[in-house]
């Protein structure tokens, strides 16, 4: 899986490079594949391993990013009670506890960052409409290789009560700037310019970009890792 892997993200690479849009659609679904099959194998692993603290490991390596918490608590409740005081065992307990805070049917948590204009902006002012969170950055060349699709939803649904807020994980306020204008993002936009310390890293658990998360108008999570033809088909069912 690993060797696999390396392909696809020189695949994928070279994809992005040529705008290839048919080709990265294509290489996403066959990430999701490779996900599974690894997953798969550190599951085996971790039941028939529930005395060792590689077992906590594998779990925070392997879920610790696009994971949901049924996926990741029967693995942590399988483990040894010792491997679970361990540093590794407690780093799952805490990784679970986000995954059930951001699960589908919860609330999603708080989000108030500065906008372009450095004014706050929170998440919970947008309710009563279908709010797509959409976490990126300019420097994330897969986030602006999915931008296009993001700016064909908005425009298509907009009118439908769907917004969009984008959450960047940017670090110069001049870069961020520049790529919203650049890819025509023209929904509602936050960031702490912090980079990878954007304090809605550890509130959403997520550990990679482009991520987003689908919330009704009451401001419930009923979606996550929504991306191209996914996007589009799941907002036609859900905005009639």
């Amino acid at each position: 899986v690993k060797e696999e892997e390396e392909k696809y993200y020189a695949a994928y690479e070279k994809a992005y490079k040529e705008k290839n849009q048919s080709a990265m659609d294509s290489l996403s679904a066959l990430e999701e594949v490779m996900t599974e099959r690894k997953r798969s194998f550190i599951k085996e692993f971790v039941l028939a391993n529930p005395s060792a603290i590689r077992s906590a490991m594998a779990i925070i390596e392997n879920y610790g990013y696009y994971a949901e918490a049924e996926e990741v608590e029967p693995l942590y409740n399988a483990l040894s009670t010792a491997v679970k005081s361990s540093a590794p065992g407690e780093n799952v307990k805490k990784m679970l506890a986000v995954y059930k805070t951001v699960a589908i049917g919860q609330t999603a948590p708080e989000i108030t960052q500065l906008d372009t204009s450095g004014k706050a902006l929170s998440l919970s002012s947008l309710k009563g409409k279908y709010v797509l969170v959409d976490f990126w950055a300019s420097w994330c060349g897969p986030c602006r290789a999915e931008n296009p699709n993001v700016v064909a939803a908005y425009h298509k649904f907009k009118n439908k009560n769907f917004t969009i807020l984008g959450v960047s994980l940017d670090e110069s306020k001049d870069k961020w700037l520049k790529a919203i204008k650049t890819d025509n993002l023209a929904w509602k936009q936050v960031s702490d310019l912090k980079g990878w310390g954007n304090a809605t890293v550890g509130l959403y658990g997520f550990d990679g970009i482009p991520y987003n998360v689908l919330l009704d108008p009451s401001g419930k999570i009923i979606a996550t890792e929504l991306r191209g033809s996914e996007l589009f088909s799941l907002l036609e069912k859900t905005l009639k």
